[in-house]
């Protein structure tokens, strides 16, 4: 949000493509960066559990300060996957599941808007300063996002099998008083509305150096761009799919909603932070986010001729998200080490409603013979979370630096599911008073996790240092899943039919628990000041759990059995093991610098879909590995004073490397088959210009290029598999700024470029069924072009 000075604020835009950025908040004025043949500026970073310089991390990170969050417009995970090479997110727009993928690990078909709960595929862990927490934050007055590449389960745990995602908010600073306010408004090319949004922080000193309060909110309103043009007059009265060719038909039956995909985010943060003593303080913060979107953000161009940028939905699906964090934080300096207490608790409230018609078509229960059916599923759900970690870290003055910890977790989920279909019971069996009630699901899960882990550091010679590291952690995972078909709710116990529409739960209550132990391997070498090797061998894992269904008895009964057998019920967690080599380096004076790794990981026991010896019930299973090798790159260079340039671009080969049994929607998979969900290349380019005005005031502009490669929806184009071809989109800025304004004219996706991100399941679901004309296959894309005016005043204390 910050200002800054123009030459500043350039030097950390162009760090963006590499992950570097100069230091330092972004509500202050900064000094201009040095001259062309000074070295340039780069950040303080604490993804090692101490405050290092980014050049000196011996491992692949990606660090973005707050200067360049703000100059690229990173207003969330996906636009700062931009940044980061290796780094994809499927995009799906708000309503969806935004699958995150890091360095090609992942096996899940692309499903666009299909739920992945609170979470991006479980692979790359996301946090909130140092709790564990998934929630695609807005980025308000954020000081750093640092992005961990790669396995970093000793230090991070679970969910870390590809790599881990921190925000580093800004703290309440006791020493000066501070206030910020900005906003944008901006129009959508396919958009007939305007959209806005507003910010503002606040800092003030209580007691001096000693106690702080910083208040942050913003408030975001976006226009939407896509159109329902199909939603049903009276659910369960009027035709779905009137004769198109008469518009009276069609205007009976039928409305459109413009723009249905809108998004009203408010979010907001109050951080309190206490120097007790010399030795010891405290920070309190507490985090809100309530996210509502009016429709999903895709399109039925190829299964129902609808355009590019309308959805062939019978229903609106609205979703309302909040997020709620409490985090305590305490440090101890002991002398000889630090001692860190990192509590929280966060809430996570879901509640929206699906178009499930298509769904319950393709089952063929005879639905599709009912002239105006149109079925919706209305989803609410919770999750609380509470963890508990104790670090202790040694001060680094010796050959030896260590850490040690423990962690615990606990998470408890709730979810209530409703599938609804209007008009169908008077339809089905004459009777109106009928709840139109179809099924309905409650699961309820409890998952704890306790782990402690550690890190020993020896400086064998000056330049060259060794690190071993490990984490042995324990979980138990209790799931209980129960069910109901109120149209054929079956007998009572004494063999008497219940009537239609009578809820009758059945279901199963499992539990189970594991244990594992993974390790880290590092070392690095100093070739000069500048240059710098290193070599990482490192593990992550994804948290396992437990299917949902009936043990076996033993013996089994004679007859038709569905149920579980012992090492069935079990997921285990799946590992990653990690070879890296890397370079960091400054070159021509620190005017250019360029890192690289390249990588090799084996992916074991991956979690995939299987199905049980008795019954062929689907479940998860263990089967099968996976390969993901590549090479990263970064660069920055200080071509002039007034001229910088930056790029990032990553190569990733991820294929299977074992046969995989079902592992496709119940299609066997094979060794050598490409995996899904992120593309073989990408990269980033970015040209950044600036020139000093009259009485203080600087222009700045800068240019941006992102490309990625094709991306295949499953696993080695089994089961009708599709390739969603490559795309490359531009950016463009110019500004003015002095010590307290920022005015900046903006154009993201300049050349509205059209690119499908996602899709839901296959062109093979492109097919009449009964009456109907199924819309179960739909595409999400590209962000249309969005041209903007961004304000932004720092107020002087």
């Amino acid at each position: 949000m910050g200002p800054g000075t123009a030459s500043h604020r350039l030097a950390a835009a162009v760090s963006a493509a590499l992950g570097l950025a100069a230091p330092g908040g972004s509500l202050r004025a900064q000094p201009a960066p040095p001259p062309a043949d000074q070295p340039l500026e780069t950040i303080v970073v604490t993804a090692s559990r101490r405050e290092v310089d980014v050049q000196d991390i011996p491992f692949n990170i990606v660090a973005l300060g707050a200067d360049a969050i703000d100059e690229l417009r990173i207003t969330d995970l996906n636009t700062f996957s931009r940044a980061v090479p290796g780094l994809y997110v499927s995009y799906q727009g708000p309503r969806g599941a935004n699958l995150m993928t890091v360095r090609g690990l992942n096996v899940d078909s692309l499903n666009a808007s299909e739920s992945l709960g609170n979470g991006t595929g479980g692979t790359v862990a996301t946090y909130l300063g140092d709790i564990p927490l998934y929630v695609d934050l807005q980025m308000l007055d954020i000081e750093r996002v640092e992005a961990l590449l790669g396995p970093q389960g000793t230090l991070y745990g679970v969910g870390t099998l590809a790599g881990a995602i921190r925000y580093l908010p800004n703290r309440p600073d006791p020493s000066r008083w501070e206030s910020e306010v900005g906003g944008r408004l901006y129009s959508i090319e396919q958009s007939d509305g305007t959209g806005y949004d507003v910010r503002g922080m606040l800092n003030v000193p209580l007691v001096e150096d000693r106690l702080a309060l910083r208040i942050v909110a913003g408030y975001l309103d976006d226009p939407g761009f896509v159109d329902y043009d199909y939603v049903v007059q009276v659910p369960g009265v009027s035709n779905p799919q009137p004769d198109f060719g008469d518009p009276a038909d069609v205007a009976a039956n039928l409305r459109s909603v413009e723009d249905s995909d809108t998004e009203e985010t408010f979010s907001g943060r109050v951080g309190l932070f206490w120097q007790a003593t010399d030795a010891l303080a405290a920070n309190l913060t507490y985090y809100y986010q309530d996210q509502q979107v009016g429709a999903r953000t895709v399109n039925h161009d190829k299964a129902f001729d609808t355009g590019r940028y309308v959805s062939g939905h019978r229903f609106l699906e609205p979703n309302d998200i909040t997020n709620d964090l409490l985090a305590l934080e305490i440090v101890w300096d002991l002398g000889f080490a630090d001692l860190t207490s990192a509590t929280g608790w966060s809430d996570f409230e879901s509640s929206g409603q699906r178009d499930q018609t298509d769904l319950l078509l393709d089952f063929e229960y005879g639905y599709e013979f009912f002239p105006s059916f149109a079925a919706y599923t209305k989803d609410t759900s919770d999750e609380t979370t509470f963890s508990q970690e104790l670090r202790l870290v040694s001060k680094v003055e010796g050959r030896w630096n260590w850490i040690a910890g423990a962690f615990y977790n606990s998470f408890d989920f709730d979810a209530r599911s409703e599938e609804h279909t209007p008009g169908y019971p008077e339809w089905a069996f004459g009777d109106p008073t009928i709840p139109d009630l179809e099924y309905l699901q409650l699961s309820k899960e409890i998952y704890d996790e306790y782990a402690l882990f550690g890190e020993i550091g020896y400086r064998v010679a000056e330049r060259w240092q060794v690190t071993l590291g490990g984490r042995w952690w324990d979980f138990n995972d209790d799931l209980k899943i129960q069910t109901a078909v109120p149209f054929f709710p079956g007998d009572d116990p004494d063999g008497n039919p219940y009537p239609p529409g009578t809820v009758v739960l059945g279901g199963d209550r499992n539990e189970t628990s594991d244990n594992d132990f993974i390790f880290k391997f590092n070392a690095s070498y100093d070739v000069n000041d500048d240059v710098m090797t290193y070599l990482t061998i490192s593990e992550g894992y994804r948290r396992g759990g437990v299917n949902s269904g009936a043990e076996c008895e033993t013996p089994l009964p004679p007859g038709q059995n569905v149920c579980l057998l012992p090492d069935e019920v079990l997921i285990k967690p799946d590992k990653t093991t990690n070879y890296e080599l890397g370079l960091r380096s400054a070159w021509l004076g620190g005017t250019l610098i360029l890192n690289g790794a390249v990588y090799y990981i084996v992916w074991n026991d991956v979690q995939v879909a299987g199905a049980t010896v008795n019954g062929d019930q689907q479940i998860v299973v263990n089967g099968g590995s996976a390969l993901s090798k590549g090479i990263e790159l970064t660069m920055r260079w200080s071509a002039t004073s007034w001229l910088e340039f930056a790029a990032n671009a990553s190569f990733n080969d991820a294929h299977l490397t074992s046969y995989a049994p079902g592992l496709v929607d119940d299609v066997d998979a094979y060794a050598g088959d490409r995996l899904s969900g992120s593309p073989e290349q990408q990269g980033a380019l970015l040209v950044a210009v600036t020139q000093p005005l009259r009485d203080g005031w600087q222009f700045e502009a800068d240019y941006t290029l992102y490309a990625v490669g094709d991306v295949y929806t499953k696993v080695g184009l089994r089961d009708n598999g599709e390739i969603l071809p490559g795309y490359a989109v531009s950016g463009l800025s110019f500004g003015v700024t002095n010590d307290r304004w920022t005015a900046r004219l903006y154009a993201d996706n300049l050349f509205d470029k059209y690119a499908v991100t996602s899709v839901r399941r296959d062109p093979s679901y492109i097919r009449q069924v009964g009456l109907f004309d199924s819309r179960r296959y739909f595409e999400a894309m590209l962000r249309p072009r969005t041209i903007g005016l961004e304000l932004n005043y720092r107020f002087g204390m």
